[in-house]
Formats: structure tokens, C-alpha cells, sequence
């Protein structure tokens, strides 16, 4: 059976094709042309080179495939140009679902994150069904994802057989970019993270929200959406454990969120106006730290089977490919 996977050259991407090979499936992935393969190297897979704005290659790319997973997405805490979000995430996911349906695509899963979904007032963990709203959402790429999650759950109820996944924060190996999440990592095994906020997030190893994925096309409720995660940490919590991991002082300075949001709104100005640059303190990533993104994961237990690695595991295999790999300074 053909799959199509877009965002196959990225962190949670390879992580699903490279699960697909392993389970026997031929698999094509959609990149676009200059795009870094090193995550798809060696893989006996088949490219398609496209674009998710380029609705005809959409259409040439999915020919013949029985199930697409749609993983690819812009994800980042800022860009200069913030439509790129809408573009690619909203527009693009509706090109591809309108796609997918002209070539009666036998199941679809979306990769959607927690992110849209909702918090909790008295700060326990959220799940599937916490009432939120776009206005809630901090930042484009959180709107931008909620709006591309509504484009999914409207093809599903147009017939097209969507399953929505929400990884929570994968750590593990061939983070290359690396995300926000594995940039703090970096930052940490390279003692540039002195302090830290009282926040919290909920991690998974990425090979278990790869799997969640294969089990989400083979169990998942089309139209249903399923939380991908699995131990809920404050920063911490995160910082002991990698101290323990790399044989590193975990930072004790705790800073007050009142005194970093101004700092990280001067960061945004610079970067804006000056630099064009990522600030250093992503003034998105602060806003969202103002709450703990804890989230229960038990619908995508029991209903799919998610496997539960040891975070410390996952933790562990991150610093050794981070370290192996040149992003350590020595």
C-alpha cells in the first residue's frame, strides 16, 4: 500500500517514515525542492517534489496512494512575515485535504499539536474535549494550526476520512532544525540556559508519537482528535533530569514571568525592526509559558493503544544525538 507523507524531512516527519518502512509500507514524500534531506538519506523511499501552495503537484504527489499523512506544517515562534503561517498551514492543509478527496484517499491523519487545544482554570491537565476558541489561541502559529484543524474536522465531514493527531513535545534524535523544544536542549548541554521560568510542558518520546500516528490511521474515530504525549514537567523537573543525563548543574535561578515578558517584547522590536533575525527570548514562547501546557493523554491510550516510553529514555537518546552530531560545543 503507497502512503504519502508531507514534512517527511523534519523531526516528527522522519520519525513516521522511517516507522513505515520498518512496518513494510511504500512510502513517497512530498518535499519541496531545496529543501534539507539529510533526514531522508538512504531511505528507500520514493520523492515527490512539490509544494503544499502548488495544488497540481499536490494532485500528481497523492495519485495512487491509500493513506496520506499529513505532518508537514511552518512551525515556528517567529517570522518576519507572519501570513507565511495562514499560507502554508491553513491553505496549504486545504489544498492537500481537497486533493486527497478528489483521489478518494482511503484514511487521512492531520498532525494537528496541543496547542489548540484548551487550558483548564484550575490548572489541571486538559484533554481532548476543554472548551477553547481561536481568541484563546497566543500567536499565529497556535491560529493558524486551530483554523487548519477546523479545514481537517470539515473534510471529515465532508466524507473524507480524517483522524486528527496532537503531539504534545517530542524529544529523541534527528531534531536537525532543531525545534524551539530541542533548541532548549542545545542551550542547556551548551550552559547558556543560566535561569529558568516557572512553566511547564508535556513531552513523548518522538518514536511513540510516530507510532500514535499508525495507530491513529488504524484505530482513530475519523473526525475524532487524539492527544500524543505522555509525562507532564515543569522546566524544572526538565533541567534535573538532563542534569542528571549530561553530568550538568541544572540552572537554580528562577526568573518572575513579570520581569522576562518585557525583555522578550524587546527581543520581538529588535528582531522585527533591526536584526530580522529569531529573537533570543521569543516573545510567543513567553506568552505561552504563562500557563502550564499539561494535558491528559488517556483517550489516546485506551482507544489507540499509545505506547508510553520513559521520557528520561527519550531525554537521554536527544543528548546523545545532539551531542554526537556537532550541536555541543566542546
Amino acid at each position: 500500500m503507497l502512503t504519502l507523507i508531507t514534512g517527511g524531512t523534519g523531526f516528527v516527519g522522519t520519525a513516521v517514515v522511517r516507522l513505515l518502512l520498518s512496518e513494510g509500507h511504500a512510502v513517497r514524500a512530498l518535499a519541496r525542492r531545496g529543501s534539507d534531506l539529510q533526514n531522508l538519506n538512504g531511505l528507500d523511499i520514493e520523492l515527490a517534489f512539490g509544494d503544499l501552495l502548488d495544488k497540481e503537484s499536490l494532485r500528481q504527489a497523492i495519485k495512487g496512494c491509500r493513506r496520506l499523512y499529513h505532518v508537514g506544517a511552518h512551525y515556528s515562534l517567529w517570522e518576519p512575515s507572519p501570513e507565511v503561517f495562514y499560507r502554508v498551514n491553513v491553505d496549504g492543509t486545504r489544498n492537500l485535504l481537497e486533493a486527497a478527496m478528489e483521489e478518494g484517499v482511503g484514511r487521512v491523519v492531520y498532525t494537528s499539536t496541543v496547542g489548540t487545544l484548551g487550558h483548564r482554570e484550575d490548572g489541571a491537565p486538559a484533554n481532548e474535549k476543554t472548551p477553547v476558541s481561536l481568541d484563546q489561541m497566543t500567536g499565529h502559529y497556535k491560529r493558524s494550526k486551530f483554523l487548519a484543524e477546523e479545514e481537517a474536522r470539515g473534510a471529515a465531514l465532508r466524507g473524507l476520512p480524517v483522524v486528527i493527531v496532537n503531539p504534545s513535545t517530542p524529544v529523541g534524535p534527528r531534531d536537525i532544525k532543531p525545534t524551539p523544544t530541542g533548541q532548549i536542549i542545545v542551550d542547556f548541554l551548551n550552559r547558556r540556559m543560566p535561569a529558568y521560568i516557572d512553566t511547564g510542558l508535556n513531552f513523548i518520546d518522538v518514536a511513540d508519537v510516530a507510532r500514535g500516528h499508525l495507530l491513529a490511521a488504524e484505530r482513530g474515530q475519523v473526525g475524532e482528535r487524539y492527544i500524543l504525549g505522555r509525562s507532564n514537567l515543569t522546566l524544572h523537573e526538565l533541567f534535573a533530569i538532563l542534569g542528571q543525563i549530561a553530568q550538568l548543574p541544572p540552572p537554580r535561578l528562577r526568573v518572575p514571568y513579570q520581569l522576562i515578558l518585557p525583555l522578550a517584547y524587546a527581543n520581538h522590536w529588535l528582531s522585527h525592526f533591526i536584526t530580522k533575525k529569531p529573537p533570543r527570548i521569543p516573545l510567543e514562547g513567553v506568552k505561552m509559558a504563562k500557563r502550564r501546557m499539561f494535558f491528559d493523554n488517556s483517550k489516546a491510550v485506551r482507544e489507540l493503544g499509545l505506547p508510553q516510553s520513559p521520557i528520561e529514555q527519550a531525554l537521554e537518546e536527544a543528548v546523545r544525538w545532539f551531542t554526537d552530531n556537532g550541536y555541543v560545543k566542546k
